[in-house]
């Protein structure tokens, strides 16, 4: 894997330094620039190849939420504060880590190991999710779910509804942030309303699922993919 190339944006000394310092110790990071504002650094990200930003969100008039809303998913952001009630908000900007002041630089190695994980994910789909479980936002908080544990995933208009042993939990996700956060191995999509894990399949027959009494239709788009992957269990 190429190196990560990477900015900061912060606008306090020693803070930008300790960060620094940090990045320097990681072999796969490569520090590109910094920047004290995000107005400048939002000119910059626009005009060369950057993978991920380094963020604090009190730079100005021109926040780290205001710039991270701005680049739309165009880079991994790593926020970096001394205010925890942002964490929401930066969750439902899909950022990768968010890292309270004064954080560690285990703690940073821990962040920085997501953002590689993610990058393996996007550029072979085939690299699977091996940590167990996924964090969820539902309602305020943020849910922790053994994948082991789900039965399926249904889609209800804007929100999808995951079955588990356990529980129902509603959240915004979209199936399309699930087939690239869950393991393909186990969960797949069998219909645009549906995704099944695959180890807690009852029966199946004329293209239907049973799993915990419910029956769950296969369609033709991913009925190919759907018998290939059971075929090779």
């Amino acid at each position: 894997m190429n190196k990560i190339k990477c900015i900061i944006i912060e606008d306090e000394p020693l803070a930008l330094e300790r960060v620094k310092g940090y990045v320097a110790k990681i072999p796969f990071l490569e520090l590109v620039d910094t920047f004290e504002n995000g107005v400048d650094a939002l000119f910059f990200v626009k005009q060369n190849l950057i993978d991920l930003i380094f963020l604090d969100i009190n730079i100005g008039e021109f926040n780290g939420i205001q710039l991270a809303e701005a680049l739309n998913h165009q880079v991994k952001i790593i926020i970096t504060t001394a205010y925890p009630e942002y964490a929401i908000k930066g969750f439902d900007l899909k950022v990768t880590d968010y890292l309270l002041k004064p954080f560690t630089l285990d703690r940073f190695i821990q962040a920085v190991e997501r953002v590689k994980s993610e990058m393996k994910v996007e550029s072979n789909p085939e690299v699977l999710n091996d940590s167990g479980f996924i964090f969820i936002k539902t309602e305020y908080r943020l849910e922790r779910i053994e994948i082991d544990d789900i039965l399926f995933i249904e889609g209800m208009r804007d929100y999808r509804r995951i079955h588990t042993l356990q529980k129902k939990i509603m959240t915004l996700e979209t199936f399309k942030e699930f087939e690239i956060r869950l393991p393909k191995n186990k969960i797949c999509r069998v219909h645009k309303s549906y995704m099944i894990n695959i180890n807690h399949i009852e029966n199946i027959e004329r293209d239907r699922v049973k799993i915990k009494n419910e029956l769950i239709p296969i369609s033709e788009t991913y009925k190919a993919d759907f018998y290939g992957l059971i075929q090779r269990k």
